[in-house]
């Protein structure tokens, strides 16, 4: 890996924190995420549209990760009305590959090496010291179930994607239909749960929404250019620095409280996430 790229993926790891601090400092999360949802759909759908649908057996795998991503933000906004940036975002971050590693075992056949498993074990135990630190501290208790729930869906359209864009064959196509898809899903779902009320935005909101959607985007841009430069694994293991980036830009930034345990528990997270990816 050259060092324009090591330094382009951290770029994108941080900016994958930022979108995600910004969700957490709008007065509705809802809101500010059913406004990143709108666009990146809206942009998905010029991208979709000016092309020939996908094929019949694509479309299964596009409508199951759209539903997955739908439910990830769903719980994602909820997790933020509960808790900081810096205790929410390494549970549902840290958590997903966990999962995946654990469901693919069974689901996809695959044998854990020793590194993987000991990465697996980091994970857990940071994941417990993160929420262990919720409880300790007097914070909602209801952050972490819906951290865990975010982390469930990612691991969802993580293992999803992975398959779903080999049937296809077309990354960039595939994900502007799930953008466009996830945007018809989301916001039907976002009314449903929080009223009409969640469509009432004020320039404030308009400004974090559309802030976050193009965060996303160039995050997601610059890792997929990366990953055609630089070895996968190295890409998808530095990209999880963002956890560290969220604990930094929550404690600097939002005022979230640190202690030894929330940066033992941030940095356990990363160093078992780095050894699952590698």
């Amino acid at each position: 890996m050259s060092a324009f790229v090591f330094f382009a993926v951290l770029a994108a790891a941080l900016l994958h924190a930022s979108w995600n601090a910004l969700i957490k400092s709008g007065g509705s999360k809802f809101t500010s995420m059913l406004i990143m949802t709108v666009l990146q759909g809206a942009f998905g759908g010029i991208i979709a549209l000016s092309n020939a649908l996908p094929a019949a057996s694509v479309w299964p795998w596009l409508v199951a990760s759209a539903l997955f991503h739908s439910g990830y933000k769903l719980f994602l906004s909820y997790a933020y009305e509960q808790g900081d940036l810096s205790r929410v975002y390494p549970i549902a971050r840290g958590a997903a590959p966990m999962i995946v590693l654990a469901l693919s075992g069974f689901l996809l056949s695959d044998t854990l090496a020793a590194f993987e498993i000991i990465g697996v074990l980091l994970l857990g135990l940071g994941i417990l010291m993160m929420a262990r630190g919720a409880f300790a501290n007097g914070e909602s208790r209801r952050l972490v179930p819906f951290a865990l729930g975010s982390a469930v869906m990612t691991a969802g359209y993580s293992i999803v994607d992975g398959l779903g864009v080999r049937v296809a064959g077309d990354a960039v196509l595939y994900v502007a239909w799930m953008f466009f898809l996830d945007a018809l899903i989301f916001t039907p779902v976002c009314i449903a749960f929080r009223g009409r009320g969640v469509l009432k935005y004020t320039k404030h909101d308009w400004m974090i929404g559309a802030g976050a959607g193009a965060a996303s985007y160039a995050a997601y841009a610059i890792v997929v250019w990366a990953m055609t430069l630089a070895p996968i694994a190295l890409v998808t293991a530095l990209r999880e620095t963002s956890i560290l980036f969220a604990v930094v830009i929550g404690w600097l930034v939002m005022g979230d409280r640190m202690d030894r345990g929330k940066a033992t528990a941030a940095v356990l997270i990363v160093s078992g996430v780095v050894l699952t990816r590698l």
